[in-house]
């Protein structure tokens, strides 16, 4: 394994002691200096912080209800695997909930909600300039809550956010891919102009279509990394 250090992950603003490891785990996972099926070293991330290990364990638990953790006993927390069979079912799911909301979201859009939407995805153009995939995802889940706010079913809202939680770490994956950033920039003026011509079939069908892009983007790399795994092992 890698050898991983605090240093390695940057901090941009103040953090409480357990996002500072939770950040810093979910950075090793998905730069790869922490593989799936591999155990997270609990013992020398706590000897890095100069804590014990109570806090990581607590970190433990909300990593593993975002899906980038398992905790098996008597073994201790490795990374998960990502498959793409659980990509694609996520992404199904979040294509016809965001889509929906969206759909329902564009009867009731008004320039105030457009202007939002337009402010948030040249932040995130900031942050695609600077590769700041963290950053960029805080602002995506903005630019996505402000129709499923707007939608006006509750239980849609809570339902769609649920599901985007318990699964962060793929769409964090997703958008760490080359370019995915851009595209997704791209994507979202169309969406904006969809809203703004109150276009509800172009709306649904373009938010339906964000989310099933990451998908294939994931699932391609996915089955990529695959292949080269089986080549090596046949070589």
């Amino acid at each position: 394994m890698e050898k991983i250090r605090v240093l390695d992950y940057p901090v941009e603003r103040p953090l409480t002691l357990r996002e500072r490891i939770v950040e810093f785990i979910k950075d090793s996972i998905i730069n790869g200096r922490l593989k799936p099926g591999e155990r997270v070293p609990e013992h020398e991330i706590a000897e890095s912080f100069g804590i014990s290990r109570t806090p990581i364990r607590e970190a433990f638990r909300q990593l593993e209800s975002e899906g980038f953790i398992t905790v098996v006993p008597r073994k201790g927390a490795v990374v998960s695997p990502i498959t793409a069979k659980d990509v694609r079912e996520f992404y199904a799911v979040k294509s016809l909930l965001d889509g929906y909301a969206a759909r329902l979201a564009c009867r009731k859009f008004t320039e105030k909600e457009i202007k939002r939407l337009k402010s948030l995805n040249q932040q995130m153009l900031r942050c695609a300039e600077k590769n700041d995939v963290s950053g960029f995802y805080r602002l995506d889940n903005q630019f996505h809550n402000v129709f499923l706010s707007t939608c006006g079913n509750d239980k849609l809202c809570q339902l769609a956010h649920q599901i985007a939680e318990q699964f962060k770490r793929f769409r964090i994956t997703a958008l760490s891919m080359p370019g995915r950033m851009r595209t997704s920039i791209t994507q979202h003026r169309e969406i904006i102009e969809a809203f703004a011509q109150r276009n509800e079939d172009l709306v649904e069908r373009l938010v339906r279509e964000n989310a099933e892009l990451s998908a294939e983007i994931l699932v391609n790399e996915l089955l990529r990394e695959k292949g080269e795994d089986e080549a090596g092992q046949h070589a």
